[in-house]
């Protein structure tokens, strides 16, 4: 010890949430964004994450935007929201998801949490008691396994399957249970494989949970965000089969990922969530957690009753034409094969032959070198289990996506291996 200075400090950070984000979307974007070329002077096309707020074709709804203006001059929500949040916001939401359901939601099924992030760390917490698992999709959404380990929580994944439009694989699911699995995850219309489950197969899923006993976590944040043949399904309606727990936000449908407004709502008409503890468990988490600013959960009841179906149809049509874009694109790039064409949500997986592409190791040395040297930004496969595959978003300006699949089929054919 030298001047009273300690040789060894007590502290050091904790290494479980050092490495979460080297497994999430922006954890990863972010290596391959620091890869973009200064000197490249064309404008940098992100197609690896779903907000296209930024862009003028996807502004929200003027409603929404005169919602919170009122709001805020309305001085009535500059205090402390309640910890599950401020009940005309509840009770909005309520009727909004009860419109799809057999049965009625009340305000107390609905918890309000800062966007959907929010929604999944919050029930990860609630599940994650030692010794239990928890059943993720592959492909899925990184921020479930990043929670999962963050809280000493096992995960196990089940797959989608891409040759059945990435129905999930049942048989998987029931192979992988255990008497200490406590949920499996579904991401209904689906990222990042843009496919929408169908009344039926959400049925199986639902009786197959039952038969394990286990509940459904169903991440609906992209709900109604459909185009296709497909109607849209939430799975709160087979909450009588078993116990649904629905995460979802404003951010997609309204295209506000910034406004941070999500919710956990409960579906469960026999009360099976109560008698276990797990409403309990989660009204006492909020507690302890941040709340969504006031005002914005002020505005939610007059966002949802004010905007029109026109700002919702403009859209989908805007979705529906950037979606047969991307995979028209890409069906003239050879090293590269989709699977199945997206119906739903903002993004689509997709297949990379490395084995045609000179110098290109894997999915992420692609994405890498693609930065570099096309400003072009997609996100590598194994962020979301799947290795050698790629995730391209296609929710942006139609000119920009064009642009940008013009410069993968460009890059693909400089990296081809010569025949």
């Amino acid at each position: 010890m030298e001047n009273g200075a300690a040789e060894r400090w007590g502290f050091r950070g904790n290494q479980v949430l050092h490495k979460a984000p080297s497994i999430t979307v922006r954890g990863v974007l972010g290596k391959v964004i620091s890869n973009l070329n200064p000197q490249d002077r064309r404008p940098v096309i992100t197609l690896g994450q779903g907000d296209p707020s930024a862009f003028s074709s996807f502004r929200t709804a003027p409603e929404a935007e005169e919602a919170i203006v009122d709001a805020v001059r309305s001085r009535k929500f500059n205090s402390y929201s309640p910890d599950v949040g401020v009940l005309t916001a509840r009770r909005a939401i309520a009727e909004y998801l009860s419109a799809d359901l057999p049965f009625k939601l009340s305000p107390d099924d609905v918890y309000l949490t800062i966007g959907c992030a929010q929604a999944i760390e919050l029930i990860i917490k609630v599940l994650a008691l030692p010794g239990a698992n928890i059943l993720l999709p592959r492909p899925g959404y990184a921020l479930y396994e990043a929670h999962a380990a963050a809280n000493h929580l096992e995960f196990r994944r089940f797959d989608l399957l891409p040759e059945k439009g990435w129905e999930v694989d049942l048989e998987g699911v029931k192979a992988l249970a255990d008497e200490n699995t406590v949920a499996m995850v579904i991401i209904n219309p689906g990222n990042p494989c843009g496919n929408v489950f169908t009344h039926k197969h959400l049925k199986k899923v639902a009786e197959t949970a039952r038969m394990l006993g286990i509940l459904v976590i169903a991440d609906e944040v992209y709900g109604h965000l459909v185009f296709g043949s497909k109607p849209y399904v939430p799975m709160g309606v087979f909450g009588s089969i078993t116990p649904v727990i629905t995460l979802g936000s404003i951010s997609k449908r309204w295209i506000v990922p910034g406004w941070r407004l999500g919710w956990l709502v409960t579906n469960d008409p026999n009360g099976i969530l109560c008698k276990s503890g797990v409403v309990e468990t989660i009204a006492s988490s909020l507690n302890i957690c941040a709340d969504p600013a006031t005002f914005i959960q002020g505005a939610v009841p007059q966002i949802i009753e004010k905007t029109t179906d026109d700002f919702f149809s403009r859209i989908i049509g805007l979705l529906r034409k950037t979606a047969d874009i991307c995979f028209d694109g890409l069906a003239d790039i050879p090293c590269i094969a989709c699977p199945h064409k997206p119906e739903g949500a903002m993004s689509v997986m997709v297949n990379l032959n490395v084995s045609l592409l000179e110098d290109i190791e894997d999915d992420m040395d692609f994405c890498v070198k693609l930065s570099k040297e096309e400003s072009v930004i997609i996100l590598p496969g194994f962020t979301v289990g799947m290795k050698n595959w790629l995730r391209i978003t296609f929710a942006t300006e139609p000119p920009s996506l064009e642009d940008g699949l013009g410069r993968i089929k460009a890059f693909c054919q400089r990296h081809a291996k010569k025949q």
